[in-house]
């Protein structure tokens, strides 16, 4: 007598084993007879997921792109020398919740500027791996002979502002840094340099009209159209706009950039409701865009998923024809013993053997598409462009689940009637 070794498989999962590959024999069989239809719908399931993902990778890097630009472009979170709500008044505090009427008291005027900002911007500096940057922005005046531009002006620390934007980036000429190794220096837009007829070294004349005019000397000129820098907009050091603007100790305005720009709503609402002023995320700001977007997405996917759907009608085709071809097999196979669930498992493998096949053509293509797209060079303002291309695994794995769930349904509508044949009548017919 022998022992049967333990590593070798139990008997009763070989007669199961061995049913699936009969009837996988069986479905492959049935698409080698059709070359020429299992040609057409393997290559309509390849074209279709290639464009899907040549078009999504295209819409959804374009997208991911201008998201990173909206996070980068400025702080993630802006706290300004705003109040979203007013202040209570006194009398309305000593008597809460009792019948007060004020009426033509005067507001006191108090001067715009954010007071008790050390203790905000330590508190984001508590904050782990989290950038706090303080600024005032106002309003000068630039004259050179006879010819005035209005400026707005933002007066920074130039080692703090390049943490937390990409200023130095939007820089045709220059750099931040140049701020603090030349006196007065200003840092404007091309346009308005060419407006005026200046350029970088040369001096300018800022005043506002509460000081005197003053020498600055452009150190940078930023590139044209650059998201998050307006063309009437310039840069200073923080300690000379407060001179210039005579508000000398005084900010408006912190710029606050953090590890995790998604985590910036929450910790906007955290700050805004410790120190009172209006902290504003970069999706508050861009809240228009991102709903835009999101719609955008929607449209997207619709279209390229008709896509898959037409593709689909090849597969369900092909299985069509064989159930109708092969009704009386169908008929012998069920009078033998097989049920109807595994007739339609025949029948379910032809379609996701069609598609299995098309989904790695279509990669194949898809990625190629992708190449030339990627490849594909613009000149924008100067500056050589490329369509941004999200060729992350992502993408392959949605355009593969689509296609395949598209035509295990397409296979699926005519294994169920070739699951209901009754083999009596099939054979009473061919006798």
């Amino acid at each position: 007598m022998t022992t049967e070794s333990p590593q070798s498989p139990p008997l009763v999962a070989r007669p199961a084993f061995t049913r699936l590959g009969f009837l996988l024999g069986i479905s492959l069989r049935h698409l080698a007879r059709r070359k020429r239809q299992t040609v057409v719908a393997v290559s309509g399931v390849a074209v279709g997921v290639g464009f899907f993902l040549a078009v999504s990778a295209m819409m959804v890097g374009s997208q991911n792109d201008f998201v990173n630009q909206l996070i980068n472009a400025a702080p993630h979170i802006i706290i300004s020398d705003e109040i979203r709500s007013p202040t209570p008044q006194p009398g309305t505090r000593a008597f809460a919740g009792g019948a007060v009427a004020l009426h033509g008291y005067k507001v006191r005027t108090e001067a715009r500027g954010i007071r008790g900002w050390q203790a905000i911007v330590a508190a984001t500096n508590a904050i782990p791996g989290a950038v706090a940057a303080p600024s005032l922005t106002g309003g000068v005046t630039l004259r050179l002979g006879g010819h005035e531009e209005a400026l707005g002006i933002v007066g920074v620390d130039p080692e703090l502002e390049k943490r937390i934007s990409t200023i130095d980036d939007n820089l045709r000429q220059g750099h931040l840094a140049d701020l603090e190794t030349v006196q007065g220096g200003i840092i404007i837009g091309e346009e308005m340099a060419r407006r005026m007829g200046v350029r970088v070294g040369d001096m300018i004349a800022a005043s506002t009209s509460s000081t005197a005019g003053r020498q600055m000397r452009i150190v940078g000129l930023f590139k044209r159209g650059r998201a998050g820098v307006s063309s009437s907009s310039g840069y200073v050091l923080l300690r000379e706009a407060q001179s210039l603007l005579g508000r000398p100790f005084i900010i408006n305005s912190i710029g606050i950039a953090l590890p995790d720009p998604y985590a910036a709503q929450n910790v906007a609402n955290d700050l805004e409701r410790r120190f009172g002023y209006k902290a504003e995320s970069w999706e508050e700001r861009s809240s228009d865009i991102l709903a835009l977007l999101f719609t955008r997405n929607i449209i997207m996917y619709s279209v390229v998923s008709a896509i898959l759907l037409v593709a689909s009608f090849g597969i369900y085709t092909v299985v069509s024809n064989n159930v109708a071809d092969k009704r009386r097999d169908i008929a012998i196979l069920r009078s033998m013993g097989f049920s109807a669930g595994d007739l339609q498992l025949i029948f379910v493998m032809e379609g996701v053997i069609l598609g299995l096949i098309g989904v790695v053509l279509g990669w194949l293509l898809g990625l190629i598409l992708m190449t030339i797209l990627g490849a594909l060079s613009f000149n924008v303002g100067g500056d050589a462009q490329h369509i941004p291309i999200d060729n992350s695994a992502r993408q392959y794995a949605i355009a593969a689940i689509a296609s395949l769930l598209a035509g295990s349904v397409a296979a699926w509508l005519p294994a169920r009637k070739a699951a209901r044949v009754d083999p009596v009548d099939i054979l009473r017919g061919a006798i």
